[in-house]
């Protein structure tokens, strides 16, 4: 992250927004495992682009596709079908398995903050989620849910809002059922979007 924003900041051309996408493993505090062994919160990051100069004023969005916790959400409804009716019920576009990223961390991170000129540093960021707090993020042998559902979103609207795509996206998640390796029984997942972007965000090419 501060090569990333060491690079913007080399840019002489002006810098519209930031997209960071990551995919981790993640514990109950909300720290992600990094590939190197070390564990950072997702603050951490938002605070390393705070400090770029080039991306004074522009939004800044993270996608984060990593457990927040252990619980598996079993979903709401009726609880009368059995496992197998609900299997034969399921929509055809049901992922076969979904694995579960395992949580490998427990301890929380640390980052040091350094001040931000021009507005609130808590401004113009876009947080994604791929699970509600304390719940599993789960992907299957094609990749993230998540991911796989804005990607297919983005391409059929390029030019839409994108907080009113997110939600779009939220939606289909929502509605998907996931198999996990680790229990017989369907789980569904649910993303959380924070925001404190001041204007309405459009990507386009």
């Amino acid at each position: 992250m501060v090569q990333f924003r060491e690079c913007l900041d080399a840019l002489s051309a002006p810098v519209s927004c930031a997209l960071v996408a990551l995919m981790a493993h993640g514990g109950p505090q909300g720290q992600l495992l990094g590939a190197d062994g070390q564990e950072v919160q997702p603050e951490a990051l938002v605070q390393e682009l705070n400090r770029c100069r080039a991306l004074w004023g522009c939004p800044k969005i993270f996608l984060l596709q990593a457990c927040r916790g252990g619980h598996r959400d079993a979903g709401v409804g009726p609880t009368a079908l059995s496992w197998f009716r609900r299997w034969l019920q399921a929509s055809p576009t049901t992922p076969s398995h979904a694995d579960v990223l395992e949580i490998y961390a427990d301890a929380q991170g640390s980052a040091s903050r350094g001040p931000t000129a021009g507005s609130s540093d808590q401004a113009d960021i876009l947080m994604v989620y791929a699970a509600a707090k304390g719940c599993v993020a789960y992907r299957d042998e094609k990749g993230s849910d998540f991911i796989q559902t804005l990607a297919e979103v983005l391409r059929a609207d390029p030019g839409g809002d994108l907080l009113e795509l997110l939600t779009e996206v939220n939606r289909r998640v929502c509605e998907l059922d996931v198999l996990g390796p680790d229990c017989p029984e369907r789980r569904k997942a649910c993303l959380e979007i924070r925001s404190s972007l001041r204007r309405p965000l459009c990507l386009r090419a």
